[in-house]
């Protein structure tokens, strides 16, 4: 196995012959793949009808009957829990003329009514009454009218995901490696249960949605992009600040950006961030003092630290391909909309049963990020997508960091382990992306370059 990950350039001779490998050569992505409509349209269908996709959080649902509008790329379905207390997923679309059956953003209901002509269905999807049904004949039996249903929904740890095919791995083999790092990044600290019940920000952007995915792994861009942020907490706060750790000469650092195979990659701050005290390296927020006193009074100093470092972020940037990021504390659906159009939506979390200051400072913190820093990632995408719309002479887009520098690594548990400025994020979701795209089924295999 090489120390550096590529997709593969459709002449190379152990290639895959396929309709999108014209779309890729070692180290470049063409421009097509952001901008094209045909391509879009094909991503809708092939890749988020062909993988797992993920819904949202069980959390999100306290209650029986409790549902949430969601989409599956243009496919709109209701994340719903029943009232046996199970979460589910069923499509959003009558079946007797197609019309969206709930049109609501969320709420509580035990029966969907379609607007149209009132056709009506359990929240499980079973359909339970239709008006006039002497009209239809004798032959017409309400379950052979039941909703359509993703073939596959399972729950990891609380994540629920769904699979409009059934060719598809175990959702545990899917995530491959992924699967560690959301273990490390829900039992961090006192191990007490994540919750996402904050509501949440939405916001769309003029851009290709895998400029949002390209960005979610890119440990290149913070010191550049986020230049003015930075300046401004360096001149109120001091050096040592968040964020601040951040690479911006020859000497990368102790972080690392990793291929977790499937598509699925990470960025780990930890050996910066938090090399000493995370909490110690965060800037003035509201409340930061009062929550500190209260809580080093009730646990003590030692252990008070211990206790507000696991508030603050994270330090880990976990990417599930295609639409799941974990930012954070915070987590991410990245929903396209049309191919130069993306909603973002992000989920505040806190910890179920944690000191109240410990959840009031965790909130403070990460209302941070979105209102500073992700206001310059929009405008970089933006960008971007202007660029590669308005310039077609200027087809390929550099995606090789690290690849020729050889100091890569797979390490013990068999992932790739690149410095944190390296493209391994992009070459690996791109790698799975031309994977399923091609129609082969979604298997666990390792995304490491033979």
């Amino acid at each position: 196995m090489s120390s550096h990950a590529t997709v593969r350039s459709p002449e190379d001779r152990n290639s895959v012959r396929s309709p999108y490998g014209e779309f890729f050569r070692d180290g470049y992505v063409h421009r097509d793949l952001y901008v094209k409509q045909s391509l879009f349209d094909d991503e809708m269908r092939l890749l988020f009808g062909s993988t797992w996709v993920y819904i949202g959080h069980e959390t999100e649902l306290p209650n029986a009957n409790d549902f949430i509008r969601r989409r599956i790329g243009r496919r709109p379905v209701i994340f719903v829990r029943k009232e046996d207390g199970k979460v589910d997923v069923v499509v959003n679309r009558c079946p007797h003329r197609g019309a969206l059956l709930c049109r609501f953003e969320r709420g509580n209901a035990k029966r969907f009514t379609c607007g149209y002509h009132a056709w009506s269905f359990e929240n499980d999807g079973a359909c339970v009454a239709i008006p006039l049904r002497h009209a239809y004949g004798e032959n017409f039996r309400l379950e052979d009218h039941d909703l359509l249903k993703p073939a596959r929904v399972e729950n990891y740890r609380g994540f629920v995901f769904a699979s409009i095919s059934p060719n598809v791995p175990s959702l545990q083999e899917h995530l491959a490696g992924s699967a560690s790092y959301l273990d490390q990044w829900l039992d961090r600290g006192t191990g007490q249960k994540v919750v996402v019940n904050n509501g949440s920000m939405t916001f769309t952007c003029h851009a290709n949605w895998k400029t949002v995915y390209d960005n979610a792994g890119d440990g290149y861009h913070p010191p550049f992009s986020h230049e003015s942020m930075l300046r401004v907490f360096t001149r109120r706060y001091g050096d040592d600040t968040d964020m601040s750790y951040f690479p911006s000469g020859s000497n990368e650092g102790p972080m690392v950006s990793r291929d977790l195979g499937n598509g699925h990659t990470v960025i780990d701050q930890r050996p910066a961030m938090h090399a000493k005290s995370a909490w110690m390296r965060q800037h003035v927020h509201p409340g930061r003092e009062a929550a500190e006193t209260a809580v080093f009074d009730r646990f003590g100093e030692a252990a008070g630290i211990k206790l507000l470092d696991a508030s603050t972020g994270a330090g880990m940037n976990i990417s599930i391909f295609p639409n799941m990021l974990i930012v954070g504390n915070q987590i991410q659906i990245v929903d396209p909309v049309s191919v130069n159009q993306t909603s973002i939506q992000w989920f505040s979390t806190s910890i179920e049963g944690a000191p109240v200051e410990i959840n009031l400072t965790r909130m403070r913190m990460q209302e941070d990020f979105p209102s500073f820093g992700e206001v310059d990632d929009t405008a970089q995408w933006e960008s971007c997508q202007e660029g590669m719309e308005a310039v077609p002479e200027m087809e390929w887009i550099d995606i090789r960091r690290h690849i020729a520098t050889h100091q890569g690594r797979v390490d013990a548990d068999g992932w790739q382990t690149h410095p944190i400025t390296s493209d391994i994020h992009m070459r690996a979701y791109y790698r799975e992306w031309l994977r399923v795209m091609n129609g082969a089924a979604c298997g666990a295999t390792r995304s490491v370059e033979k």
